[in-house]
């Protein structure tokens, strides 16, 4: 088995290759890079690979920059310290998501996992999306009605009717539920926007996506803009720009 371990953290790395000896001693690591430049030219020039072994943040940006250069079709085992790109991960060629530190025994499940899918990887792979596609659409087809979410090891299942508002931190889009309870989410605020029923839901800011329930209370603000308290409490209160302040208002009274 070819193994490329793809970690800009060169202790990382080093751990890394040690448990895949521990795990699967027959493996040899062929190559560990720690760029998307540098994966994207060994992967011009090697192509008989078996396995990734990736991190999701290098050295010059995120991993998933390799994919939009690169078509590539052999399985990857995602190792990192963030658990909000799980989505986004299994959309690649993911046999599994790795939260690090690496434990031997996950690393051992996860490869256990490869070996059953590896005689038809590409086909269960089509089917592992398509199914998790399916679970986010509405049956109706044009808008989502709830979002499948990986935390660590878990995944769940959240209802869009459970979710009072959707806020983007530090360029990571997080839904929030009722109870106060936040989820990260693999999607940008623009992609929400178009997930979302506009009856249900309204664009209030590049940062807000807001459902009626959880407007608490709306207060007149500078050049004839909206402040809008919502519940649970965010970190701030949205302001509604002028040039959208109408089109709220009409939102609101439906």
């Amino acid at each position: 088995m070819k193994i490329l371990i793809i970690e800009d953290e060169m202790p990382a790395a080093q751990r890394l290759a040690r448990l895949v000896k521990e795990v699967e001693p027959s493996a040899e690591i062929v190559e560990t890079l720690d760029s998307v430049e540098a994966t994207l030219n060994y992967l011009e020039n090697n192509t008989q690979l078996d396995l990734l072994l990736m991190d999701i943040h290098l050295a010059d940006g995120s991993c998933f920059e390799i994919f939009k250069y690169k078509h590539i079709q052999t399985p990857v085992i995602f190792t990192t310290a963030y658990d909000e790109y799980a989505l986004q991960a299994f959309k690649t060629n993911a046999i599994d998501y790795l939260l690090k530190p690496i434990k031997k025994e996950e690393l051992a499940m996860a490869f256990a996992k490869f070996t059953r899918f590896s005689p038809s990887f590409s086909e269960k792979i089509e089917s592992l999306a398509a199914d998790m596609t399916q679970l986010q659409r509405s049956p109706f087809g044009q808008y989502v009605e709830r979002f499948l979410i990986r935390t660590g090891q878990t995944y769940r299942v959240v209802e869009l009717k459970d979710i009072s508002y959707f806020v983007s931190e530090d360029k990571i889009s997080f839904a929030v539920k009722k109870d106060g309870k936040r989820y990260a989410l693999d999607f940008t605020m623009d992609k929400l926007e178009t997930m979302l029923d506009p009856k249900v839901f309204f664009r209030l800011n590049r940062q807000f996506i807001t459902s009626l329930p959880a407007i608490e209370e709306m207060t007149a603000y500078s050049k004839s803009r909206v402040k809008v308290k919502l519940t649970p409490l965010s970190k701030e209160e949205p302001v509604v720009s002028s040039e959208r302040t109408g089109e709220f208002k009409r939102w609101l009274v439906g």
